[in-house]
């Protein structure tokens, strides 16, 4: 004997909290309704509402939820979706993610080793990522927590047209460390009306005196 098994129910998918619900997922049975050019049209059942914004080829869409009753806008749902990821987007490409990155030294790294370490921090730099400088000492080493010193400075000088010290040579235990930050520049559109300014008018250039 065979039983059979009866229709198998959709799941119905969670709603994204950060959705506002629409349509027919309104479930209040008032609403104060927006158009879609920014009136106010006041308060209507919700049935209405809902077959007002059909009749304009539109969505019906709560805005305001804690009010008294429920605001909802009559609008176009998928555009405001799209042009929310769009911003959304933007604002991820031009968010600057800065990193801090680490170069090495010891008291006893000669002069072109420090230039790579040098051309590494340059690099960084200008990429807008913060170069902390680490120097470490092993046993006899730490008498000479000077020379640890100037390497860090003389790094910092290299890079002084990228960089500022942040943090300045300090000991950490048997290390000493130092900490720089990219140089923050003026977008280009600041640097043309800052460059702009600086031109004299025309208008003000003194006419030469007549003979």
């Amino acid at each position: 004997m065979f039983l059979r098994r009866g229709p198998r129910r959709g799941v119905r998918p969670q709603a994204d909290q950060n959705e506002p619900r629409v349509n027919e997922r309104i479930r209040v049975p008032r609403v104060l309704v927006i158009d879609e050019e920014g009136t106010k049209l006041g308060e209507f059942m919700t049935v209405d509402a809902l077959r007002l914004a059909q009749d304009r080829g539109l969505d019906l869409i709560e805005v305001a939820p804690n009010g008294r009753p429920p605001v909802c806008k009559i609008s176009n749902y998928g555009r405001l979706k799209y042009e929310r990821k769009k911003r959304e987007a933007a604002a991820r490409k031009n968010q600057v993610q800065q990193q801090t990155k680490e170069l090495k030294l010891r008291p006893k790294t000669d002069d072109h080793d420090i230039a790579v370490k040098v051309k590494h921090a340059r690099r960084f730099l200008n990429d807008g990522n913060k170069v902390k400088v680490t120097v470490r000492f092993r046993g006899r080493e730490m008498a000479h927590k000077d020379i640890g010193a100037q390497q860090c400075l003389l790094l910092a000088g290299e890079c002084e047209d990228l960089g500022t010290i942040e943090v300045h040579p300090r000991m950490e235990g048997r290390q000493m460390f130092m900490i720089m930050a990219p140089v923050r520049r003026a977008s280009p559109k600041a640097k043309a009306k800052q460059e702009s300014s600086a031109k004299p008018d025309k208008g003000s250039e003194a006419a030469p005196e007549a003979d």
